[in-house]
């Protein structure tokens, strides 16, 4: 009997991008990784996250394909309105290919995590109940 492994949605990208990326790693805010920090090595409930990953047009800065799940952490500069409106497309974009978007302020995760892990376990366990009950 031949069970079918269930495809991961492949998501394009941008390839300019990569370079973009891989700054953004290297220049990470305290924000950034204090959450990297709790999101990496599959500590977050066994999932395993990306940071500044390249997805369409933008870069997030953390993703889980298994949860198809974002994260972004915003700092004083999502104030102005055109970041605003750029962070509007890209998560309508992301919405849009079937991927959830958790926004935190920097505020919430430094200089301690604890609420947003919190709520990014509360999503999990509810992503996890769906797949359970659909």
């Amino acid at each position: 009997m031949c069970h079918k492994m269930a495809r991961r949605k492949i998501i394009p990208y941008n390839p300019k991008l990569k370079e973009l990326a891989r700054k953004l790693r290297n220049n990470a805010t305290k924000a950034e990784i204090v959450l990297w920090k709790s999101l990496s090595g599959k500590q977050c409930m066994g999932y395993d996250f990306h940071r500044q990953k390249p997805l369409g047009e933008f870069i997030v800065d953390f993703f889980c394909y298994e949860l198809m799940l974002a994260i972004e952490v915003d700092g004083v500069s999502h104030n102005q309105e055109e970041v605003i409106i750029k962070d509007h497309q890209k998560e309508r974009f992301l919405n849009s290919v079937g991927i959830t978007v958790l926004r935190f302020q920097d505020s919430e995760i430094y200089p301690d995590n604890r609420d947003a892990l919190a709520e990014i376990e509360r999503y999990i366990h509810s992503h996890q109940n769906k797949e359970t009950h659909p």
